[in-house]
């Protein structure tokens, strides 16, 4: 076990209108909810009308969401209005499947889904430009994943690497995530074609990292170190350093335990005040979106106890959070996604200019 401390280029008007905003948000910081205050200020609003989206992806500047339930791939335009790009077939989700991460890579936007049965990732090159884009026929990368209505994980992402990462939730069957034969319950790495690349650390297996209940987020730093966000079940919430083969525990130990057998997080929260989803990582902190406790906390990697909480109760359950190509933080609420109490604009995207 590795011992670690306890821790309670966008389209054209898009830039234009960030930039603006940029300009007034340190003079607008405010009180959060629980009383400390926002040095980020108000954020930008920069569409409204969404339907539970889940992930955000940019692809040569033009931002891409994807809606858990409707299974719609959507483009904004630099006045926020969706425009649909595709419907992706066979995405048979309930509970908390669905249509869940994206990612865009050489060409292709990835889909993590739930369909018939299993969860799956498929592949679709992408055509056309801002205003025009659309998908190819579906690719098949990798098929048989464990699904269950709750606890898909559904995060994917590129690594600096260039594989693709896939966070895989226990589907509700807890000692899955210690059966290295399962898939459920672990961080998959694979290549873009969905193989088992060189350098992971079990032959033959996708499987990266395992022991965890339902991970929803995973960001890499400008040196390449990972981490990754998850839900904890009835105590504590973790943000974890991700070391490839490292067991981080589930269901022998939720949160910080006094092992020798597994790797602890670097901060961990009850779960009444985070049920983090995405991540995000900018500068050399981890901002992470917050689902049941309702805000964005900061955490900068160098100190994790110094964190701080933006927003809280402000604009309700914040599902995906993603650095934009001009520097900033883009964040999707998730109000519609059947736990939430939906506001007449909800669901929204927001736009924060960083420091």
């Amino acid at each position: 076990m590795v011992s670690r401390r306890r821790a309670l280029g966008l389209t054209g008007a898009v830039i234009a209108g960030a930039t603006a905003a940029a300009c007034t948000a340190d003079d607008a910081a405010g009180p959060t909810a629980n009383g400390r205050p926002s040095r980020f200020g108000d954020p930008e609003v920069i569409a409204t009308g969404l339907d539970a989206p889940w992930s955000i992806a940019f692809h040569d500047g033009t931002p891409l969401i994807s809606e858990r339930d409707t299974a719609r791939i959507l483009e904004l335009d630099g006045d926020g209005n969706a425009r649909e790009v595709a419907v992706v077939d066979g995405v048979l989700g309930s509970g908390e499947g669905g249509l869940l991460g994206m990612a865009i890579n050489d060409g292709y936007l990835y889909a993590y889904y739930t369909g018939d049965g299993d969860n799956r990732i498929d592949r679709f090159e992408l055509s056309g430009e801002a205003g025009t884009l659309a998908l190819g026929e579906a690719q098949r990368v990798l098929v048989g994943i464990p699904a269950a209505r709750f606890h898909n994980g559904g995060r994917i992402k590129f690594g600096p690497d260039g594989m693709l990462y896939a966070t895989v939730g226990d589907t509700g069957n807890a000692s899955s995530a210690q059966d290295l034969e399962s898939l459920s319950g672990k961080i998959l790495r694979m290549t873009p074609e969905g193989g088992v690349p060189d350098g992971n650390p079990f032959p033959g297996s996708l499987v990266y990292t395992w022991g965890h209940r339902n991970p929803q987020g995973i960001a890499w730093t400008d040196d390449g170190a990972m981490y990754a966000a998850e839900f904890g079940q009835d105590t504590w919430d973790e943000l974890n350093l991700i070391e490839a083969g490292a067991n981080y525990g589930w269901p022998e130990v939720e949160g910080i335990g006094d092992g020798d057998e597994y790797t602890n997080p670097i901060a961990q929260w009850g779960t009444e005040e985070a049920s983090p989803s995405g991540i995000a990582i900018a500068g050399g902190t981890v901002f992470i979106a917050c689902l049941r406790g309702q805000r964005l906390i900061e955490v900068p990697l160098d100190d994790p106890e110094s964190q701080t909480d933006h927003y809280v109760g402000e604009f309700g359950r914040l599902r995906d959070a993603a650095v934009a190509p001009d520097g900033s933080l883009w964040v999707l609420t998730n109000n519609t996604d059947g736990r939430g109490d939906p506001g007449p604009d909800d669901d929204r995207v927001l736009r924060i200019a960083l420091d």
